[in-house]
């Protein structure tokens, strides 16, 4: 841990910043006697990423289609580390959904389409592409 978080963290302290964590997203404390992602739910992998990323601390998080396959009380969990997350951290979200963006509030939206930009705006910009598709960006 402290390699990645380049800082001295004390066992107390981690244990600590390990079990609000965990609090915050709901786990159960089973979680920690089970190896990483053994039998784990695909809701359960994503709560444990958001978990990682929030004990890591990172300068930058790339999240690509976190909220894929899950229902929507895990979306709402996974809202709620990225959001927790967000707020000290940088964090790029990639994803095909409006469901996500209702939960996490972005301050930027950008359209991808063959591998390119091609159109960025504000939170507005998911809602109209939820609505009108991506078809009206290519004419």
């Amino acid at each position: 841990m402290n390699n990645v978080r380049a800082e001295n963290v004390k066992a107390r302290e981690f244990r600590k910043e390990l079990t609000a964590a965990m609090e915050k997203l709901e786990m159960d404390k089973s979680f920690l006697s089970r190896y990483v992602n053994d039998g784990f739910s695909g809701g359960e992998k994503k709560r444990l990423e958001m978990l990682q990323m929030m004990l890591l601390k990172p300068n930058l998080a790339l999240l690509d289609e976190t909220d894929s396959g899950l229902d929507i009380d895990a979306l709402r969990l996974v809202a709620k580390g990225i959001n927790e997350t967000a707020e000290n951290t940088g964090v790029l979200v990639i994803t095909h959904y409006q469901r996500l963006l209702d939960l996490v509030k972005p301050d930027f939206v950008h359209a991808m389409i063959d591998g390119k930009f091609v159109k960025s705006g504000g939170p507005e910009l998911a809602l109209k592409l939820e609505d009108k598709g991506y078809d009206w960006l290519e004419a």
